[in-house]
């Protein structure tokens, strides 16, 4: 028989403990709490069976037996992710994703944002959840800047639209600030900025005015460029230089972390 729950170690100002193992690098937080009803997290040798239950980095944790290792510092890579991998860690399709391409060089990690099925170019990774959240979180206002091939003409007209604002599908986007770089027979190339980033948002927009969409590299996420980086590679942002970004913030090894 299971033993009771113990009760937690941590002060309020704790983490879950799914969390806690997530953040030590095991398993990405829905795996921990798929160990945790297994019965394989134990908390001062006293079996877990709630995931939401709150530890510190003091507590003594294991799992299958062994200690849980101590959390890594937060670090942040550039990937140069091709098209035909989808930015998921599963995929009910069985299509490949992002992090079975960097498992056996990163370890488990977590992408800042996402980037669809067929767009390329500049992912930010990262082993630190809540560096996640902070470089996604929309105050921050950080620009993403996209290469965006099209088919037809895009005129005055489609620019300025983008620069005030679509509804499509009864769905409000903020401005795209969007600029013609090159124009062909058939195709043309754009360079879009925007803020907001929805799921799917540049299609949806550019398909709204008649412009499908045939090729999309995100080019800048922030101060963070994808450069010469090439498809495929990866790019460890150095810690003085995500210092910067972050204001001379750094946060103690005891942070929260997302998954």
């Amino acid at each position: 028989m299971r033993a009771k729950r113990p009760r937690s170690r941590a002060s309020p100002s704790g983490e879950r403990i799914a969390k806690r193992i997530a953040r030590a690098g095991l398993c990405s937080r829905r795996d921990a709490e798929r160990l945790i009803a297994a019965g394989r997290v134990a908390l001062g040798g006293t079996v877990v069976s709630d995931p939401a239950i709150n530890v510190d980095d003091a507590s003594p944790i294991t799992v299958d037996g062994a200690p849980l290792p101590a959390p890594a510092p937060a670090r942040l890579w550039r990937y140069h992710k091709p098209p035909g991998l989808i930015t998921s860690h599963r995929d009910p399709q069985g299509r490949p994703t992002v992090f079975e391409k960097v498992a056996d060089r990163l370890g488990h990690v977590l992408s800042v944002g996402r980037l669809d099925f067929n767009s390329e170019g500049l992912l930010l990774l990262t082993n630190d959840g809540a560096l996640a959240r902070t470089l996604e979180h929309p105050a921050k206002g950080w620009r993403r800047r996209y290469r965006v091939r099209v088919r037809g003409e895009p005129g005055q007209d489609a620019l300025e639209a983008l620069a005030r604002g679509i509804t499509a599908g009864g769905v409000r986007y903020r401005p795209i600030e969007a600029q013609l770089d090159r124009q062909n027979r058939r195709n043309a190339w754009l360079t879009l900025t925007l803020t907001e980033g929805r799921y799917r948002e540049i299609r949806t927009v550019l398909g709204h005015l008649d412009l499908p969409v045939s090729r999309l590299i995100r080019t800048a996420y922030g101060p963070f460029q994808l450069g010469g980086l090439p498809r495929g590679e990866i790019a460890e942002i150095p810690a003085r230089v995500l210092r910067d970004q972050l204001g001379g913030k750094r946060r103690g090894p005891g942070a929260d972390r997302r998954r």
